[in-house]
């Protein structure tokens, strides 16, 4: 859950996950993307506006939950329209975390994936105040990178296909639907979808083939409200083997998808 809190003389904006979107949704059903809560007390209707507005056009209107309140509190000159500067997409890159506004105070906690996230991120919220007497406190926290939480939900699991075409398996959709609250959780994020596929019949039948389930992955994740701009897919076919192709083992390893974080 996201949520846009109150403070003594402005507000602040705070953001964690939901437990009902870390919990796996039916099959047929499109799991819930975390909420945006916006509560709080702000000095004037036309402010209260203007920042559920921006919150609307970064989250999506469905997913913000008004709770902003007014009332006759002071706040610095143009409070507004520099809270509005930080709230940018640049936010979905931190998880279980805190944005908050106090006067001309910011300061924003939660797990970013990396160092240099973290060191960006903090640069890019500071760049964006165009008032010195502004100031940024970083309390983040570095935790596991986008990729290793990627590769530890994929890890010894294969997304099946029906026998020599793109069309999921039961199995292979269940795989997709256990994957979806780490990919909500990495909202914000870009990543590649690559099919691969073992060695037997022609280089460019597989390679066709690899593309199609690659695909295949990427229409079902959109299905199920993995926004398709954040999804891009490629098919390598035989050309990257994780195992030998001359075993029936082998080949089993190697028809597999990837999830790879671009950005």
């Amino acid at each position: 859950m996201r949520r846009l809190r109150g403070a003594t003389l402005v507000a602040a904006l705070l953001w964690t996950g939901t437990a009902a979107a870390q919990q796996p949704a039916p099959a047929a059903a499109a799991p819930a993307l975390p909420k945006v809560v916006v509560s709080g007390t702000v000095p004037d209707e036309a402010t209260r506006a203007a920042i559920l507005a921006r919150v609307r056009e970064v989250y999506g209107a469905d997913r913000v939950i008004d709770q902003l309140g007014v009332g006759p509190l002071a706040a610095p000159p143009n409070w507004s329209q520099q809270v509005q500067k930080l709230l940018t997409t640049d936010l979905k890159r931190v998880s279980q975390g805190q944005l908050k506004v106090e006067g001309n105070v910011v300061d924003i906690a939660g797990q970013v994936d990396s160092a240099q996230t973290q060191t960006q991120l903090v640069k890019t919220l500071a760049t964006r105040l165009d008032n010195p007497t502004y100031t940024v406190r970083d309390n983040l926290r570095v935790g596991a990178s986008s990729q290793q939480v990627l590769d530890a939900a994929t890890a010894n699991r294969i997304v099946e296909f029906e026998t020599g075409n793109a069309t999921l398996t039961p199995a292979g959709q269940r795989v997709l639907d256990e994957l979806l609250p780490v990919l909500q959780q990495l909202a914000g994020r870009h990543f590649e979808i690559v099919g691969h596929t073992d060695a037997e019949g022609s280089r460019q039948g597989n390679l066709l083939l690899s593309a199609a389930r690659a695909e295949s992955v990427k229409a079902y994740l959109v299905q199920r409200g993995i926004p398709a701009a954040a999804l891009a897919t490629s098919g390598v076919g035989p050309d990257r083997p994780v195992a030998d192709n001359a075993t029936v083992a082998g080949r089993a390893r190697n028809r597999r998808i990837e999830f790879r974080v671009l950005a």
